[in-house]
C-alpha cells in the first residue's frame, strides 16, 4: 500500500496543474518506493555513507591527504578540467561532494525497486536538472576560473558579464550567438539557386549547376520543419547542399512556410501530398526525367519513408517517381527515442494540445528550450559561465544562430505526430496509418535506401535508425559518424579529417551492435562516402538544366520567401 492515502489524487492534480510532464510526481513516486522498500533505502544510504567515508572530506579539506579523486569528473565535462579542481584543497572538496551526491541520487533513482524505467528516467532527468543548476562552476565564488579571471583584469569582466546579463535580462534568454553578426541571404543560405515552386505549405528550391554536366537523376531534400532548411546550406565551408552542386548534382530543397494561426489544421499527409508530391511534379518537369532520388533528414526523414510506402500503397507500384532514397538522422522506429522519450505521454500530449490550442500551433521557442534542456550543461550554464561570469564575447557560430532561428509547428500535425508517431509507435506496425488514403507498410519499401546515424544522437538514436534497415526489404547502406544531431551531419571533408564514422551495407537480420562491431572506422567524411554511393545510381551525365521553365518559372532568388518568415 502507498504511505499517503490521498497519493493518487494528489498526483493528478499535480499533473493538471503545475507538472503537465510528469517530472515532479515521477519524482514522488520514486520516493514512495523506496519507503515500502526500506531494507533496499538502508543498504543506499549505507554506500552513501562508505563513499563519504572513504571521500576523507576533512582531510582533503584540510590539504592533510592527496587522495585520487573518488569520483572523478567525466572527460567530456569541461566545467572541472582548470588544475585548481584539482590542486586546491577546498576546491577539489566541493567537487568530490557534488559528484559524489550526484552519482549516487542518479543511480539511486535508476536502483528504485518496483516502478517502471519511464518513471525512473523522469524523475532521473528532473534531478539532473537540479544538480546541473546548482553546479558549483555556475557561482562566482566557487568558479576557479571567474575569480582569476576577475582579478587579472581587474574587474572589467566582471563589468562585461553584467552587461552581457542585462542585454540577456531585456531579451528573456541566455544568449548562445552574437544574432547581429549573421543575415539569412547574405553570409548564410548563400548557394545560388532560385525557387521554382510555392504553395501555401512549401518553396523548393533549385540550385544553380557549377559543372559542366549532372546527373541525369535529380536530388531532392525534404528538410525538418521543425527548423529551417539552411542548417544544411551554412557558410560553403559546411554547406551540404553546395558540396552536392559541387560533385555534379541537380540539388532542389524543401523550404517550408513557417506556420500561423490559419495553418492549425495543417495535417502530416499534407506535408506529403503538397510537401512531395506535388513539387515532384515540378522537379520532373524541370530535369526531363520520371525518377528522382528523395533524402529526408530528421523528421523529413521519416516523411520520406512514410511517402515512399505510400507510393506502394498506390496502382501503379512499379512506376513511382523514388528510384532511391537517403534517411539522415530520421526515427521511424520510435520505441526508443531516447532523452526526447522523457516528455512524452498521454498526460504532456493533451497539455501540449490545450496549449497549441490558444493559437494553433506550437511556439518554436517552446521547442528550442526543451532541445536545450536535453543538454543543460552544454546549451545552457555553458553559455551562463561564459556570457555572465567570464564576461566573454557573446559566440559567433552560424550553427548556434540557425538554432536560435526556431519555427512553430501547426497543432494538427504536431498532436498527431507525437501521438501516433511517438507514443504509440504505428509507423512500424503493417497498414497501423493511414494517410491519404491508403495504409502504410515500411516492408513494402523495396528502392535502395542510404541511411546515416550520428553516434551522440540524443534526438534520434543511431540504433534506432538502424531499426529502419529491419523494416524496410530493399538493400540498405548505413553510415554511422561522430557527433550528434548536427555537427554529425555536417560533416565536410577537409584534410586531415577531422571526423570518423562507419560506413557498409546492412546484411541479413544483423542488429546495430553486430553491424558496429563488423564495420570498420574510417577517417574522413561520410559525404563522400554518400556521394560514391549517389553517383553510379543517379545516371549518366547530361547538360545542367535551367532555372525553373515555362511551367514553372523562377519566382524568387535563393533562400526564398519562406525561410525569412519569424
Amino acid at each position: 500500500m502507498r504511505t499517503d492515502p490521498n497519493y493518487e489524487s494528489l498526483t493528478t492534480s499535480l499533473r493538471k496543474t503545475v507538472d503537465p510532464f510528469g517530472f515532479l510526481t515521477s519524482s514522488l513516486e520514486v520516493q514512495q518506493a523506496w519507503l515500502r522498500h526500506p531494507g533496499e533505502l538502508f543498504k543506499e544510504y549505507s554506500r552513501l555513507g562508505s563513499d563519504l567515508t572513504a571521500l576523507n572530506i576533512w582531510q582533503r579539506l584540510l590539504g592533510y591527504t592527496q587522495h585520487p579523486d573518488l569520483v572523478p569528473p567525466h572527460t567530456y565535462d569541461e566545467r572541472f578540467q582548470d588544475q585548481a579542481w584539482i590542486a586546491n584543497p577546498y576546491l577539489d572538496t566541493i567537487k568530490e561532494v557534488y559528484l559524489l551526491y550526484v552519482h549516487w541520487l542518479v543511480d539511486a533513482i535508476y536502483h528504485t525497486p518496483a516502478i517502471p524505467d519511464k518513471t525512473k528516467n523522469k524523475s532521473a532527468f528532473w534531478v539532473r536538472e537540479i544538480l546541473n543548476t546548482i553546479a558549483p562552476t555556475n557561482f562566482f565564488w566557487t568558479n576557479p576560473v571567474a575569480v582569476t579571471r576577475a582579478f587579472q583584469s581587474n574587474g572589467e569582466s566582471l563589468v562585461k558579464g553584467w552587461e552581457n546579463f542585462i542585454t540577456d535580462l531585456s531579451k528573456g534568454g541566455i544568449s548562445m550567438v552574437d544574432e547581429s553578426k549573421f543575415q539569412v541571404g547574405r553570409n548564410l543560405a548563400t548557394t545560388p539557386g532560385a525557387v521554382i515552386f510555392r504553395n501555401e505549405l512549401i518553396e523548393i528550391i533549385q540550385y544553380q549547376a557549377v559543372t559542366q554536366e549532372v546527373h541525369a537523376i535529380p536530388i531532392v531534400i525534404m528538410a525538418p520543419w521543425i527548423n529551417k532548411y539552411y542548417v544544411l546550406d551554412l557558410s560553403r565551408k559546411n554547406s551540404l547542399i553546395d558540396f552536392l552542386v559541387r560533385q555534379g548534382f541537380t540539388v532542389f530543397v524543401s523550404s517550408w512556410k513557417n506556420p500561423g494561426p490559419e495553418q492549425r489544421e495543417v495535417a502530416f499527409e499534407d506535408y506529403m501530398v503538397k510537401g512531395i508530391l506535388e513539387p515532384l511534379e515540378a522537379v520532373k518537369a524541370i530535369c526531363h526525367t520520371d525518377r528522382i532520388h528523395l533524402t529526408g533528414y530528421c523528421i523529413g526523414g521519416t516523411l520520406v519513408a512514410a511517402f515512399l510506402a505510400w507510393l506502394k500503397a498506390g496502382k501503379n507500384k512499379n512506376d513511382l517517381p523514388v528510384a532511391h532514397a537517403t534517411l539522415i538522422t530520421s526515427l521511424v522506429d520510435f520505441a526508443e527515442v531516447g532523452d526526447l522519450g522523457i516528455f512524452i505521454d498521454e498526460h504532456s500530449i493533451e497539455y501540449l494540445e490545450k496549449s497549441m490550442d490558444q493559437n494553433g500551433y506550437l511556439d518554436g521557442g517552446s521547442m528550442a528550450m526543451t532541445f536545450r534542456s536535453l543538454r543543460s550543461n552544454s546549451l545552457i550554464w555553458y553559455y551562463w559561465v561564459h556570457n555572465y561570469l567570464y564576461g566573454e564575447a557573446i559566440p559567433e557560430w552560424d550553427v548556434l544562430f540557425w538554432n536560435t532561428d526556431s519555427t512553430r509547428l501547426p497543432l494538427k500535425m504536431h498532436s498527431y505526430y507525437l501521438r501516433e508517431f511517438y507514443l504509440h509507435n504505428k509507423l512500424t506496425r503493417k497498414n497501423a496509418v493511414t494517410l491519404a488514403g491508403r495504409k502504410i507498410d515500411l516492408s513494402r519499401i523495396t528502392e535502395p535506401l542510404y541511411i546515416v546515424g550520428t553516434e551522440q544522437d540524443h534526438i534520434t538514436p543511431w540504433k534506432s535508425a538502424f531499426k529502419t534497415s529491419q523494416l524496410v526489404r530493399g538493400p540498405v547502406r548505413f553510415a554511422l559518424a561522430t557527433s550528434g544531431h548536427i555537427l554529425g551531419v555536417l560533416s565536410p571533408p577537409v584534410d586531415p579529417p577531422k571526423r570518423r564514422y562507419w560506413v557498409s551495407d546492412v546484411t541479413g537480420s544483423m542488429t546495430a551492435d553486430e553491424w558496429r562491431e563488423t564495420t570498420e572506422k574510417i577517417p574522413g567524411s561520410w559525404w563522400q562516402d554518400w556521394s560514391n554511393w549517389l553517383s553510379p545510381k543517379c545516371g549518366k551525365k547530361v547538360r545542367p538544366p535551367a532555372l525553373g521553365n515555362k511551367q514553372y518559372p523562377r519566382l524568387a532568388a535563393a533562400p526564398g520567401t519562406y525561410v525569412l518568415e519569424q
